[in-house]
């Protein structure tokens, strides 16, 4: 998906730029992002929007702090939220920890969610235009529907095997499906906080 960080407002658009790749495990926190991140709320993050959905808006934050590699407030933010899509966050959080378990069982929860087609879209181009794909990827471009258990098997397989023939080309492929469905699942909350739909922001 095209991807306009100006299109979330001001002060979300500058934590947002430039494009983060993040690590398949915890990362670094960002730490010259850290005092723009403390003085987010839902307030100034959507000025300029009318807030719609408290709990999406609180979403975008802790996918935010996610981005950035604060997992322990991205954390704190999400397991506050009880709606299928802070379980989605929690769920990202702990597959990123690495508590892959913990990650499965928040997913779970999710159950199926409106974002899972895209994702899948997303997921099945990426690894249809691989280089290599390995053969433990390979339902990527085959699975009916997306399958966030599945897809957190696959990364704990590449974060292990990352030194294996092809190990690294998957662990790659792994961190642009992740980014792709961090910016699908921002976007969708971010539509829901404001009542406003991609196609109204001109994506």
């Amino acid at each position: 998906m095209s991807f306009d960080a100006g299109a979330y407002g001001g002060r979300l658009a500058d934590l947002l730029q430039p494009a983060r790749l993040n690590a398949l495990g915890p990362g670094t926190p960002h730490q010259e992002a850290k005092a723009k991140l403390r003085s987010l709320d839902v307030g100034s993050a959507f000025a300029g929007f009318e807030v719609v959905d408290h709990d999406a808006a609180r979403c975008c934050l802790a996918g935010v702090w996610l981005l950035h590699d604060f997992l322990e407030e991205s954390h704190t933010i999400s397991q506050g939220v009880e709606t299928t899509t802070g379980s989605y966050w929690h769920g990202i959080m702990h597959r990123r920890e690495p508590d892959y378990s913990n990650a499965k069982y928040w997913f779970r929860r999710v159950g199926e969610h409106a974002v899972f087609a895209e994702v899948q879209r997303q997921a099945e181009k990426l690894a249809a235009d691989a280089a290599t794909l390995e053969s433990k990827a390979e339902f990527l471009v085959k699975q009916p529907r997306w399958d966030p258990v599945r897809f957190i098997d696959l990364c704990e397989a590449a974060a292990v095997g990352q030194s294996e023939p092809g190990g690294r080309e998957t662990a790659a492929l792994c961190r642009e499906i992740a980014q792709a469905e961090w910016r699908v699942l921002f976007d969708d909350c971010f539509g829901k906080a404001t009542g406003a739909s991609a196609k109204r922001r001109g994506e």
